[in-house]
């Protein structure tokens, strides 16, 4: 089996660093042999930062990396001097990615503008040194603080495809097809389930110039939010999508159970996932002449419906529309 490049999840331990130590130091020159405290503050302990990069769109990269420890502060010395912080380690996630602590599924932060930056683990601060100590009664302390400590657990990270129509049905329903007949990916087909292994984008254009992103998500089947089929490894991309485009195709036994069974797993999966504007695409309509049309037409779900064909294009320019004013609505919705 061809091994795929998509990670969509992985699990990491991070450390921040720990700030440095404040400095014990008194002033001491050839013409000031007591001079009065100087000693400087420790550097803060590097952070770890997640930062957004439109350049990636998996996680791949941060698959074997299972520890991330950023580097402690330096301690401070005299005259007042800071120590150096430690070095921030930097995390370039795609856009979409979630950040949560491994053990309790509580959500940190999540990334989704390029060049956007969070810090997940704060480093420690530095101790201050013993300058800061000095007052009328004590006019030499010899106290310091030391660094603060940073912060250690497991961490997920978990991306949730950015795109603004996700394509939900069956294994073998033609997403697939459709993707790669109106934009340029070029996902895996072939005639037997679960060809999509990985979700698959692509850039649909439209009208004047416009465009919008399409997401092709593997095939669902009956109890895939218990994690049956690919389950719930892929139900989490349709979180993030602005419209979802139900597809059934044509020679289907029964269209309108069949969507009922889609709309019942994205329901007991996450319930806020119906609030999101729907739409229904017949596929592989070629087989169906006028009259079969108009008859299936009486029984379909209540949901603006088209008739598309990948093959030889049959209603794609009305789906485009249909779409397009349905992103603008679930925009303008949010605002």
């Amino acid at each position: 089996m061809e091994k795929s490049n998509f990670v969509d999840y992985v699990k990491i331990y991070m450390r921040s660093g720990k700030g440095g130590a404040g400095s014990v130091h008194f002033r001491r020159e050839k013409y000031v042999p007591k001079g009065g405290p100087d000693g400087g503050d420790g550097g803060r302990g590097g952070h770890i930062i997640l930062r957004g990069s439109s350049q990636l769109w998996t996680l791949l990269h941060l698959k074997y990396n299972k520890h991330v420890i950023a580097e402690n502060g330096q301690p401070g010395g005299g005259s007042q001097s800071t120590g150096a912080s430690g070095k921030d380690r930097i995390l370039e996630v795609p856009l979409g990615t979630v950040a949560k602590k491994a053990e309790s599924d509580e959500k940190i932060c999540e990334i989704v503008k390029d060049g956007e930056e969070k810090i997940l683990l704060e480093g420690g601060k530095g101790g201050l040194g013993n300058a800061h100590f000095k007052s009328p009664t004590n006019q030499a302390p010899r106290t310091a603080q030391p660094g603060g400590e940073g912060e250690e657990d497991w961490y997920v990270l978990e991306l949730k495809i950015l795109a603004d129509v996700g394509l939900v049905g069956y294994p073998n329903a033609g997403k697939s097809t459709l993707l790669s007949s109106i934009s340029a990916a070029k996902p895996k087909i072939a005639d037997y389930p679960f060809t999509t292994l990985e979700p698959n984008l692509g850039m649909i254009e439209y009208r004047e110039d416009k465009s919008f992103v399409m997401a092709d998500i593997p095939g669902i089947i009956e109890n895939a939010h218990e994690g049956k089929g690919l389950g719930l490894r892929f139900l989490r991309h349709i979180e993030r999508n602005s419209v979802l485009m139900f597809m059934i195709p044509a020679d289907s036994p029964n269209i309108h159970e069949e969507y009922k069974t889609l709309f019942n797993e994205l329901k007991q999966y996450n319930p806020e996932l119906l609030d999101k504007k729907r739409m229904l695409a017949i596929s592989k309509s070629d087989l169906l002449d006028d009259e079969l049309m108009e008859l299936m037409k009486q029984d379909l779900p209540d949901i603006p419906c088209v008739f598309i064909s990948a093959v030889s294009n049959y209603g794609i320019t009305r789906m485009k529309d249909m779409l397009w004013e349905a992103i603008n609505e679930s925009i303008t919705d949010k605002t």
